[in-house]
């Protein structure tokens, strides 16, 4: 009997569509070829179209989107899946294994709820029980030869570098290994500052290349301290700039001027004006 590629529950439908399209003899040459790490970049801009859609507030985009993010997670399954490795619902069994083992303050060990006052409410000593069973499980993958061992261990590299440095500086606090406060960051920052432009009077291009890599660590620290995500404030920075941009072209395009023929300080006018504009 011929299935139809619509029947179903959504997930499984979504399942088998994905199988199908990775057929070698009757799916699609694109799919089929793909591998684990040539859809990986895919599978970071869903993740980000994601982020985009909620930061707009775009429902029914959003509901796309995730559909874009959840594709990419039953795409690689079922690489994994023919490559003999495990199957979606390996996917979905250890996800929900590791919810219910973080969350001992709300399920007990079957996963069942634990009665109302059995369960701790105190959002400190959640936040460090949790901290605990993490470094526990790292611990115990490094111990089966899955992961590095130290209070570092375990943070993605593939993690954007500003997140990453976020969350190393993160761990290095936890253990004491930190500035006191935002002042004495702020202080090391503009060292880093002074650092870059004396590797610039140098003429010392690697230099150069270092001690701006210095003050960007020091600025995510800073942000830190600040209390702010400092990828979602360098986003919001690089979409103000977008949007001013896009304003100060528009405008110049309505006097008639092309952007790569419009003196630097016409521009600039321009821009300052878009500015005045945002305040009214």
């Amino acid at each position: 009997m011929r299935v139809r590629a619509m029947d179903g529950a959504p997930i499984d439908r979504l399942r088998a569509l994905m199988a199908r399209l990775r057929d070698p003899e009757r799916g699609c040459a694109w799919d089929v070829e793909q591998t684990a790490a040539t859809i990986v970049p895919y599978t970071i801009e869903e993740a980000y179209e994601v982020a985009d859609a909620v930061e707009r507030g775009d429902r029914a985009d959003l509901r796309d989107e995730l559909g874009d993010l959840l594709l990419q997670v039953v795409f690689q399954a079922r690489i994994a899946e023919e490559e003999g490795a495990f199957r979606f619902d390996d996917v979905a069994e250890a996800i929900c294994a590791k919810l219910i083992r973080r969350h001992p303050h709300v399920f007990d060990a079957s996963g069942d709820f634990l009665p109302p006052d059995e369960r701790p409410t105190d959002p400190a000593a959640i936040k460090a029980a949790w901290d605990v069973i993490k470094a526990g499980e790292r611990a115990e993958k490094a111990a089966a030869g899955k992961g590095e061992t130290g209070p570092l261990a375990g943070v993605s590299r593939a993690l954007p570098a500003l997140a990453r440095a976020d969350r190393i500086s993160k761990r290095a606090a936890a253990v004491g290994f930190d500035w006191p406060d935002a002042v004495q960051v702020l202080a090391k920052v503009r060292e880093e500052v002074d650092e870059v432009e004396e590797s610039l009077g140098a003429g010392e291009p690697d230099a150069v290349f270092e001690e701006i890599g210095d003050l960007l660590f020091s600025v995510a620290n800073l942000a830190r301290h600040a209390g702010v995500d400092p990828e979602e404030a360098l986003r919001r920075g690089t979409l103000k700039f977008e949007r001013r941009f896009t304003a100060m072209a528009n405008r110049l395009a309505a006097e008639g001027r092309a952007l790569q023929d419009t003196p630097l300080p016409a521009m600039e006018a321009a821009w300052q004006a878009v500015k005045r504009d945002e305040k009214k």
